[in-house]
């Protein structure tokens, strides 16, 4: 018995331009299972969805306003989480213009991003009138809700259970390792009607002693200069434009090479296989 030999179906000219470049992006939303779409309920409103970037640390927000229909939306329960997030941008350097007099609610959805890997090259790829038509993609994004607000909330529910002080677990941020003084402090064990005495020291930590320790102060010192270098740097707006709008008709169009020219490829097919990873 004879085995089957592959039929070639068809052939396509491969057209390549970066007219976009370096702006064209892979978004993914992992947890979505719809459309990235404005509720009928803010449509209605006037609302419409809001971008902004950080461009220097690739950091990249959308804000979907929220489903304010009174069957899914708790509205008592908006002020006090609108609360929590104005405390939490205000922490973070990220206040976001508020009118004047103007109570804070939870409105939107902010969903964050996270920069993925890129390993090797990817290209956008679109087949028109029997062309295939690639365009360099320069980096990946995953976005998530960001519910950092919650963490603020978390905070200040456990200081009103332990009657205005704070809990064990709500030690502030952590020590800042590069400053030469570390406090090591012996944590007080709360009992009611009991006082004891706490014994405060000082020690002078240099780099060789975090070396020897594993190198955690520099993982610590990187993260905070991570953290940081993102607070300081201020957001840009964006416009957001969906698929039906003019402004992505005319970008998606600028995907298409209009170039005849004919690209020769100058790479032989050893030192190709040996730019292969893994072979």
């Amino acid at each position: 018995m004879e085995s089957p030999i592959d039929e070639l179906v068809n052939v396509l000219p491969i057209h390549y331009t970066n007219s976009h470049a370096p702006n064209i992006q892979i978004h993914q939303f992992p947890l979505f299972t719809r459309p990235l779409q404005i509720p009928p309920s803010a449509v209605l409103s006037g609302k419409r969805i809001s971008a902004r970037i950080k461009s220097n640390v690739h950091r990249l927000e959308i804000h979907i306003p929220a489903d304010s229909r009174p069957e899914v939306w708790n509205t008592d329960r908006t002020k006090e989480l609108g609360v929590a997030r104005a405390e939490d941008d205000h922490e973070k350097n990220q206040d976001t213009k508020e009118k004047e007099g103007e109570e804070p609610r939870l409105s939107e959805i902010r969903l964050r991003s996270e920069e993925i890997f890129q390993r090797g090259v990817h290209m956008l790829g679109v087949v028109r009138a029997g062309k295939l038509h690639l365009h360099p993609i320069t980096q990946t994004h995953q976005f998530r809700p960001n519910l950092t607000y919650l963490d603020v909330l978390s905070r200040k529910n456990k200081r009103f259970r332990g009657g205005g002080s704070d809990s064990e677990s709500d030690d502030g941020p952590p020590l800042d390792p590069d400053d030469p003084i570390q406090i090591l402090a012996i944590k007080k064990e709360r009992k009611t009607g009991e006082v004891r005495e706490v014994q405060v020291s000082a020690r002078k930590v240099d780099d060789r002693g975090a070396q020897s320790q594993g190198g955690l102060s520099a993982v610590r010192r990187e993260i905070l200069h991570i953290m940081r270098t993102e607070e300081d740097e201020d957001w840009e707006d964006l416009q957001f434009c969906d698929e039906t709008s003019t402004e992505s008709e005319e970008a998606f169009e600028g995907v298409f090479s209009q170039s005849g020219e004919i690209l020769l490829c100058k790479t032989n097919m050893t030192a190709f296989l040996k730019e292969i990873h893994g072979l």
